[in-house]
C-alpha cells in the first residue's frame, strides 16, 4: 500500500483526488475556473464535502463554462438556488458569476488566465517538504499577494486562504508530505 498524506484519512473519495489531482500543476484555463469556484464554495466547509458534490457543481454550473456563467441573469440564480446537489449560498453563487466576468477579463488582458496566476509563483511550482499535514501553512506570501490582486481585479471570495488552497490544487504549491507517494511524482508532472 502507498504511503498517502494523512490529511486524506484513507477516504475513498479523498484518495482519489489527492492521488490524482492534489498537486499537478494545471495549465488548463477551465480546469483552473472549476477549482476557483469549488475552492470558493469549500470556505467554511470541508474539502470532502466539495468533492462529494463535485459532479452536481458540474452539471449545475454548465460544467465550469466560464463563458455561460457569465452570463448568468437572477432566473438562473434562483434555480441554482433551489439545486439540493450544491452549496446553496446566494452569495458564493453570485460571486461564480462575477468571478467568471473577470475571469474573462484577465484572459483578455493576460492572454489566458493560466499566464495570470502562474506569475504568483514566478512560474513554477513551489516544492514544500512538510513531514506532516499539521505543518501545512493555511495561507503564503504568494497567496497573499494573489488574493490581493485577484480583489483589486473584481473577484469575489478570493481571501488568502482560498487562494492558497486554490494553489495546491492547481499544484502551484507541492505540499503533499515528503513520506507520500506522490511528493515527487508531482514534480515530475
Amino acid at each position: 500500500m502507498e504511503n498517502r498524506c494523512k490529511w486524506t484519512n484513507d477516504n475513498p473519495v479523498n484518495n482519489y483526488y489527492h492521488d490524482t489531482e492534489w498537486g499537478v500543476k494545471l495549465h488548463d484555463d477551465t480546469k483552473l475556473f472549476e477549482f476557483l469556484v469549488l475552492d470558493a464554495f469549500q470556505a467554511g466547509l470541508s474539502w470532502l464535502t466539495i468533492l462529494k458534490k463535485r459532479k452536481n457543481f458540474r452539471n449545475a454550473f454548465d460544467n465550469f463554462d466560464y463563458h455561460k456563467i457569465a452570463l448568468y441573469k437572477e432566473n438562473k440564480i434562483n434555480e441554482l438556488m433551489t439545486n439540493e446537489g450544491i452549496i446553496r449560498n446566494k452569495l458564493k453563487i453570485i460571486a461564480t458569476v462575477t468571478n467568471a466576468q473577470k475571469f474573462i477579463d484577465i484572459q483578455k488582458k493576460y492572454g489566458s488566465f493560466d499566464k495570470y496566476i502562474w506569475q504568483f509563483t514566478d512560474n513554477k511550482q513551489i516544492v514544500n517538504k512538510f513531514n506532516n499535514w499539521k505543518e501545512i501553512p493555511a495561507t503564503s506570501s504568494e497567496s497573499d499577494k494573489m488574493s490581493k490582486d485577484l480583489k483589486k481585479h473584481g473577484f469575489k471570495f478570493v481571501g488568502s486562504t482560498i487562494c492558497y488552497a486554490f494553489m495546491q490544487a492547481a499544484g502551484m504549491v507541492n505540499d503533499h508530505e515528503v513520506t507520500c507517494f506522490r511528493h515527487t511524482e508531482v514534480i515530475k508532472d
